[in-house]
């Protein structure tokens, strides 16, 4: 079963069957996604912190999943965490690793799910790429963040392979509205032998 889900993971592009994975997947996804060395929660956590102005201000963990990344930039050093996912059944996981302040779920009909300016930082962790949320997702979180806010997110290979993601992402970089402060390519999943990019930019 582990196969399928990941090859589902990566075929999907509709957010309705998106959501529909994610929540058929969410009982098995902790053992299988450890089973195969997750890694990008940690490097993200890390780097995030070193960067963090205020680690104690609230951070918000958007596509947090089962709480794999809460669990992550807890351990990192942040203090006060809120996540927001699609998935219902993800969101039951992470409530019950008690990391977070406050779980909400996504609407995805929504073209601005995150109160304008209400978070200084935000990460996005294996969430923004092929068969999970579209490349706009970046414009999404960084139209939430006030000047100076941090965005912590990664590509892995599969969205790497796709030249709209880090289009998106370059789209911030080349006018001057966002400073890339971090870029790092590293293990993501090595039981599937995929890598991903983690990025730390500021909102110019």
């Amino acid at each position: 079963m582990q196969d399928s889900f990941f090859d589902k993971a990566y075929a999907t592009a509709d957010p309705d069957e998106t959501r529909a994975l994610y929540d058929a997947w969410a009982a098995s996804y902790d053992a299988e996604i450890a089973a195969n060395g997750y890694a990008t929660p940690g490097r993200v956590a890390e780097a995030m912190f070193r960067f963090a102005k205020s680690p104690e201000a609230p951070l918000l963990d958007y596509g947090c999943g089962t709480g794999l990344s809460g669990l992550a930039l807890k351990l990192a050093g942040f203090g006060t965490l809120d996540g927001m996912d699609p998935s219902h059944e993800m969101l039951d996981g992470a409530r019950r690793k008690a990391v977070y302040r406050n779980l909400t779920p996504i609407d995805l009909s929504d073209p601005a799910p995150i109160p304008a300016g209400a978070y200084q930082a935000i990460t996005c962790i294996g969430v923004i790429g092929t068969g999970a949320a579209p490349a706009s997702t970046l414009d999404l979180v960084m139209r939430a963040l006030p000047k100076g806010g941090l965005l912590g997110f990664s590509l892995n290979d599969h969205a790497l392979a796709d030249p709209q993601y880090e289009g998106a992402l370059n789209g911030w970089l080349d006018c001057g509205a966002a400073r890339l402060l971090f870029r790092e390519h590293g293990p993501h999943l090595p039981g599937q032998n995929i890598k991903s990019t983690v990025y730390i930019i500021e909102k110019a």
